[in-house]
């Protein structure tokens, strides 16, 4: 679907009066900071949009809402266009996703109790389950079923020889109660993004065993995601709010910004977690816990670098051979052809950097 162009770029003032207040759900992690740094810097007020930010407590909610038109659109795993597109687990409802808000940012994090039994990466992890497999399974968390989480933390399993189906027991937890599980014991590990991999470093409840930015480099993580008949209805609205999302996200990458985002991000009305536990991620350096050298954070998560915010097919196709690769589009669902390219729409990413200027190109 796409949107016409007019000849020259509408003003903010003929935004503003072409609809009410929208409505964008997010969920307390680092990567909602695109969001975030675009309502409280004035990113979306100088285009003349009107946006409510509303704090989600979890993916199942946040594809609800945008199914049900609570939310207008949403910060989102990036799995949840094309999963609620093809209506796996709800109604199917055609989703797609004009930009892409950050690159990496995840980490499969383990039990401090795991750690002091040797285990240090997959393969020792598989020699443990080995050795516990008459006890116990092992429970590990994810933030929801159709998620790059969930796929990157079986493919991680599935090169070590484990079976996610077998020998381990996967879980749906929403992110912020991730930690608390960890911490009570009933999860020995999870797949997330931050604060909750810091967390766990910080209060010495577990450690960092593997970084998504070295298990999939360039995987999309999160995405702006809208349904389809929004972006249609109110296109001009949409390709104003993708062009300050991708804006915002440049200013997330600027290295000399990041102290101050770590600050905003804190605040009680977005994450409201201490700095302390966000400045790892951000700033660096990035420490893995249990021991282990601190590395640096450069490239753990990226918010605009290497053209990040740009949903292509390519990466759209990512997420479609994983889902069929671990089983998580039932059997007699239909794949249409054009899936990746109705779900990723690098064309209204361009509609929307070309009316907005040069100032939006990656740093």
């Amino acid at each position: 679907m796409s949107v016409n162009m007019p000849s020259r770029p509408p003003s903010s003032a003929a935004i503003a009066s072409s609809g009410a207040r929208l409505r964008l759900g997010f969920i307390p992690l680092t990567d909602a900071a695109p969001l975030i740094v675009a309502a409280s810097q004035g990113h979306f007020a100088r285009r003349g949009l009107d946006v409510e930010l509303s704090r989600e407590v979890g993916w199942a909610t946040v594809r609800d809402k945008i199914i049900y038109r609570e939310l207008d659109a949403a910060h989102a795993v990036a799995p949840m266009v094309v999963a609620t597109t093809l209506g796996l687990g709800c109604l199917a409802t055609p989703c797609l996703t004009a930009c892409v808000l950050n690159a990496h940012g995840d980490a499969i994090t383990l039990s401090s109790a795991l750690d002091k039994r040797g285990v240090v990466d997959a393969e020792t992890l598989r020699a443990e389950i080995q050795r516990t497999r008459h006890e116990r399974l092992l429970v590990l968390g994810v933030v929801f079923a159709h998620s790059a989480q969930h796929l990157l933390l079986r493919d991680w399993l599935r090169g070590a020889r484990i079976d996610p189906d077998k020998d381990v027991r996967i879980v749906v937890v929403p992110p912020p109660q991730l930690h608390r599980n960890l911490a009570a014991g009933t999860l020995d590990g999870y797949c997330v993004g931050d604060p909750y991999n810091t967390q766990a470093v910080r209060e010495k409840t577990g450690f960092i065993a593997a970084l998504s930015s070295e298990l999939a480099p360039g995987h999309p993580e999160k995405v702006l995601m809208v349904r389809e008949d929004f972006a249609a209805a109110r296109g001009e609205e949409h390709l104003a709010l993708v062009a300050a999302l991708q804006e915002a996200a440049v200013l997330c990458d600027d290295p000399a910004f990041r102290p101050e985002l770590v600050r905003l991000l804190s605040r009680p009305e977005y994450l409201n977690v201490p700095a302390r536990l966000l400045a790892p991620a951000l700033v660096g350096p990035l420490e893995l816990g249990g021991g282990r050298e601190a590395v640096s954070a450069a490239d753990y998560i990226r918010f605009s670098r290497s053209e990040a915010n740009v949903p292509t097919p390519v990466r759209a196709q990512w997420i479609i051979d994983g889902l069929v690769r671990h089983g998580l589009v039932p059997k007699g669902v239909d794949l249409p052809a054009d899936l990746a390219r109705r779900t990723f729409r690098p064309d209204l990413f361009a509609q929307a950097r070309a009316r907005h200027g040069a100032a939006l190109l990656p740093v």
